[in-house]
């Protein structure tokens, strides 16, 4: 019997390494890996691809994004790549000039280190738009950028007091500034008008065509649900499920509502009865246990420091009560759920291990296959752990170098030895940890090559140095196998991940085999081509 497709004439990655020349794949399944002898499958309808040196590997997957809010934000106010106050403010006022019929300015991306301490004024945007209220949340979307009208609107004065999971920046007078952060963001937030039904299922396949040309095939949408004005794109994942544009894989995290406890778990089963459809799952349950580092709301240990190097009062915040997460956790377990922890500060990590490990203690031993993303710091004595207990490390490599927000927002708040706990790839691959990767895009770009040449350089694209904690390198092998075999773990896609008879044939085609030059160019290698099931969803002009 012919095969349908036959790749020939490069390197192929497989679980061994680069030990095989040609692929041939019958319907969705990869049916024979080897050589030249793989070539005598061919028939005259057979499609031939030359890889004509080019590394074929398996389909990337995400396993920590959102694309709705990024296809979304592409559509309006889009400020990511500006890198100062200046050009910032530039685009909204020039958006907003393009578009007089906007009641909201709406959008996002901006970058903290582009404004004084991380955090923008009213006044900035008032200069550009003072007769409609402006909400921007900034690239990692735990703070937001507004303006007078959007303060006015919502009612925020100096007497508003801080919800208790956000806050409100202020002036020494006690006037709010412009910036809301974490759940201060929602008194704004919910005063936004929703995207439409159609705006949302065209965000989504916008998103979807973007990830395949950066040879992503599967991911993990890291929130599904209503949190903090973002829209809820579970309807967008049916439809487009039912309708077959759906051509990715994708298993929806259901956003554990942190104002509430135990009793919503009912709520979650039904959830993700009627929400699984087709290529989409709705098998995960989100857990957002805190903040991030630059705004000071990750969960710390010990105190963040000053600008003076002295210890403030300040932990970080815990979203989801410690005490209780155990036992959250552990019925989400005994349904069948995995828990999918958002966890940056060492006592997020700690809090979502011990849960987890309360969890395997009633349960047992299970296939839930929990993770806990983000992690940029993991006290030293909680890396064995995540092998111990099964739980998987999902990293967002593109974060772990030298940058303003690292330099100036970070590290002097941590201290020179927590500093080094930051994103410790290396540690807890050699503790024997089982790594994922994925961008959390909008936050960062979603391209898999860009976070594999910051893993393997821990220096950003481009960059020259100094390499950020170069003991916490991974190899290009390494780095590979998180962007797919890891994710294809923590998204129980186990016949995808890797190029095997048997395997479905989520496949990139990339444009050189990055293993013949030499690090530092990793980031220059694009994808050629993409494939789900066999099928070609994308392909390089």
């Amino acid at each position: 019997m012919h095969t349908d497709l036959l790749f020939t004439g490069g390197p192929v990655l497989t679980p061994e390494g680069r030990t095989a020349s040609a692929v041939a794949v019958t319907g969705d399944r990869i049916t024979a890996v080897g050589h030249d002898e793989v070539r005598e499958l061919a028939g005259p309808r057979t499609e031939v691809v030359d890889l004509a040196g080019r590394l074929l590997l398996p389909g990337f997957q995400d396993a920590h994004v959102h694309p709705v809010p990024a296809g979304l934000e592409l559509a309006r106010c889009d400020l990511t790549g500006t890198t100062t106050a200046e050009e910032s403010v530039a685009a909204v006022r020039a958006y907003a000039e393009a578009h007089p019929e906007r009641a909201w300015i709406l959008g996002g991306g901006w970058s903290m280190e582009a404004f004084a301490g991380g955090t923008p004024t009213k006044e900035l945007l008032d200069a550009v738009v003072p007769d409609r209220p402006v909400y921007l949340p900034n690239r990692d979307h735990h703070g937001a950028w507004v303006n007078s009208r959007a303060l006015e609107l919502a009612g925020i004065g100096r007497d508003t007091p801080d919800p208790a999971d956000g806050r409100i920046e202020r002036d020494a007078s006690g006037e709010p500034t412009g910036t809301l952060q974490e759940g201060a963001m929602q008194l704004v937030g919910r005063l936004t008008p929703p995207a439409t039904a159609a705006d949302r299922l065209a965000a989504l396949l916008h998103a979807q065509r973007h990830l395949h040309a950066l040879g992503i095939t599967a991911w993990q949408d890291a929130l599904v649900g209503d949190f903090l004005g973002m829209d809820d794109p579970a309807e967008a994942y049916r439809t487009a499920a039912r309708e077959g544009t759906l051509t990715a894989r994708v298993v929806g995290a259901l956003w554990w509502d942190r104002a509430r406890g135990a009793e919503q778990i009912p709520e979650l089963v039904e959830k993700r009865r009627e929400s699984s459809h087709g290529r989409f799952r709705a098998s995960t349950v989100k857990l957002m246990l805190d903040g991030v580092a630059e705004n000071g709301t990750a969960a710390l240990l010990e105190p963040y420091l000053d600008r003076c190097g002295c210890a403030t009062a300040n932990r970080g915040k815990s979203f989801v009560d410690p005490s209780q997460l155990p036992k959250y956790v552990t019925e989400l377990d005994a349904l069948g759920f995995q828990c999918h922890f958002h966890a940056l500060g060492d006592r997020a990590v700690r809090d979502a291990l011990d849960a987890v490990e309360a969890a395997r203690a009633a349960n047992g031993p299970g296939d839930t296959r929990p993770h806990l993303a983000h992690l940029q710091v993991v006290h030293p004595d909680d890396v064995p752990r995540f092998a111990r207990l099964g739980a998987t490390a999902n990293i967002q490599p593109l974060w772990a170098a030298h940058e303003p927000q690292m330099d100036e927002l970070t590290i002097p708040f941590l201290g020179a030895e927590r500093a080094t706990w930051q994103y410790p790839f290396g540690a807890l691959l050699r503790s024997g940890a089982r790594l994922a990767a994925g961008s959390d895009w909008p936050v960062s770009s979603p391209d898999p090559l860009q976070g594999i040449h910051v893993a393997v350089n821990r220096v950003e694209p481009g960059g020259t140095g100094p390499v950020f904690l170069p003991e916490e390198r991974l190899d290009l092998t390494q780095a590979l196998t998180a962007y797919t075999a890891g994710s294809a773990y923590v998204n129980h896609l186990d016949d995808t991940g890797r190029v095997a008879v048997g395997a479905l044939a989520d496949l990139v085609v990339l444009d050189r085999d990055p293993f013949a030059g030499p690090p530092e160019e990793i980031a220059r290698t694009a994808v050629a081509l993409t494939y789900v099931g066999g099928e070609r969803v994308y392909a390089a002009e």
